[in-house]
């Protein structure tokens, strides 16, 4: 596109990866009017964050992509380990999770990162996004009103400009704001997209040639060089991860990743028929000290960078964006309170930092993948958006897995047919009411708030429950006073109808 035809947008989006792309889909299906700019010439060609977890398959339900998604990928494959070119056994790298009424995606999914991008990229597009590849930022401004961005050939005026453009941002430092964090592993690793010669390894495997001294059960990296092979789902392709003991950078070139291989593994170096794409890195773990400097928002991976380990990293900046897009949608396009953006930094940032810890964790094997790394159970119970108007007693009588406030709203099949996901499904909130009689609601903003009346659904009880766009209770009642109550005195006012 040309940038000289755009003089000004609700929102710029800097970065065109998973985060951008997911914030853009998101955006532009609430009519907020956003362009995505991106330095490459075109989309990421790695396929470095290749696992989606069930949570973010549940978001990207919900944008409309989780079937190309399906066709695209398949259930991680058993670890292989090998030594000494024997085959020492199989072991499942990912608890087994069966879907279930209430979470309907159970376990990871691979796709590769590349894929899974352009699956995104395509949405936008159909939704009427648009990305300016090539397109550097060089300088940020903003005063009470706006952002003004500078380019590598113009300025862009946006009224909030959202940084995902990676764990070295430019837009980050141009703000001055710092990240903390450690270095998970002082050895510098490589990360490559290859293709084998026929018979080299099988695909129904992900390959693991542990260092002397490691449990690859227990997601260690060890003190030695390693490397884990994955057959990449959809194309021909294997994933390489390997680990460098030396402190020297690794050599990206084909040839250099060939020895690589041939040096970790019983294969040969004539083995690796092509490499696609390499890239190296050193894993670490940092948050961003802020993820907002007046109207210009962080998420991702320019928030927040995680060690690969339990592939928590792109999940994590996804709903970064799935949090940000409504609450930005909200106030652009229903002049909500500008303070409902507070509530980012405040919902995200707590849980960022719990996913790093996670991460880095397991990466030295001091624990293990599980229900924890599928990000269902993450919630926002002490957030000022959540409230539960239902009494202490009331809510410790409540069934197991019942929602409170905060927590993520659960599927659930509707006696009349469908199920609750379909009713989610949308840019809107959405006010339950299960078994409720006598039903007397606020007057609430139609195109803001569907109404959905139904039967008792388990997990839920009786009563009410406010979801918000994003699939996390906002409120929980078992009357309407206290909903007149919630929305009176929180940053959700807007939900309420005056006509």
């Amino acid at each position: 596109m040309e940038l000289n035809d755009v003089k000004d947008v609700d929102v710029l989006v800097v970065g065109a990866g998973p985060t951008g792309l997911t914030l853009a889909c998101d955006l532009a299906r609430r009519g907020v009017r956003a362009l995505v700019v991106e330095r490459a010439a075109g989309l990421f060609p790695g396929s470095r964050g290749k696992g989606i977890q069930p949570r973010t398959m549940e978001v990207f339900d919900d944008l409309g992509v989780a079937e190309a998604l399906l066709a695209a990928g398949s259930l991680p494959p058993p670890g292989m380990v090998w030594r000494d070119g024997t085959r020492q056994g199989a072991y499942r790298m990912f608890e087994e999770a069966e879907p279930s009424a209430s979470a309907p995606y159970a376990g990871p999914w691979l796709v590769p990162q590349w894929r899974t991008q352009e699956i995104l990229y395509a949405r936008l597009t159909e939704l009427g996004g648009t990305v300016a590849f090539g397109t550097e930022v060089t300088g940020v401004a903003q005063d009470a009103d706006g952002v003004t961005v500078r380019l590598a050939d113009g300025t862009l005026r946006a009224a909030y400009a959202v940084a995902a453009d990676g764990g070295r941002s430019a837009v980050r430092r141009a703000l001055g704001i710092a990240m903390t964090g450690e270095t998970v592993d002082p050895q510098p690793m490589l990360v490559a997209d290859l293709r084998l010669a026929d018979g080299a390894l099988d695909r129904d495997n992900w390959h693991i040639f542990p260092a002397d001294g490691t449990d690859p059960a227990a997601g260690a990296a060890g003190t030695g060089g390693f490397a884990a092979i994955c057959p990449l789902p959809g194309t021909e392709d294997y994933q390489l991860i390997a680990r460098f003991t030396d402190g020297t950078a690794p050599d990206l070139s084909p040839d250099g990743v060939r020895k690589a291989v041939a040096a970790r593994t019983h294969l040969s170096a004539d083995d690796v028929t092509e490499v696609r794409w390499a890239s190296d890195f050193r894993p670490r773990a940092a948050l961003a000290d802020s993820f907002r400097a007046g109207r210009v928002l962080l998420a991702g991976d320019a928030a927040h960078v995680h060690s690969p380990a339990g592939g928590q990293g792109l999940n994590t900046s996804v709903q970064d964006a799935y949090n940000l897009g409504w609450k930005l949608g909200t106030v652009l396009r229903h002049g909500a309170d500008p303070a409902l953006l507070d509530t980012y930094e405040e919902e995200r940032r707590p849980l960022a930092a719990r996913m790093l810890d996670l991460s880095t964790r397991i990466h030295h094997g001091t624990a293990r993948r599980g229900a924890d790394t599928l990000q269902l159970g993450l919630g926002y119970r002490n957030s000022s958006l959540s409230a539960d108007a239902r009494t202490p007693a009331e809510r410790a009588a409540l069934p197991d897995g019942a929602p409170l406030a905060g927590d993520r709203a659960p599927d659930a099949a509707l006696e009349q047919g469908g199920r609750l996901f379909d009713a989610f499904r949308g840019p809107h909130f959405t006010l339950l009411a299960l078994a409720v009689d006598d039903l007397h609601l606020p007057p609430l903003h139609g195109d803001l708030v569907h109404v959905r009346r139904t039967a008792a659904c388990p997990p839920y009880s009786p009563g009410l429950y406010l979801i918000r766009p994003d699939g996390y209770v906002a409120w929980a009642g078992r009357d309407g006073q206290g909903l007149t109550e919630y929305l009176t005195s929180s940053k959700l006012e807007v939900l309420r109808s005056y006509a």
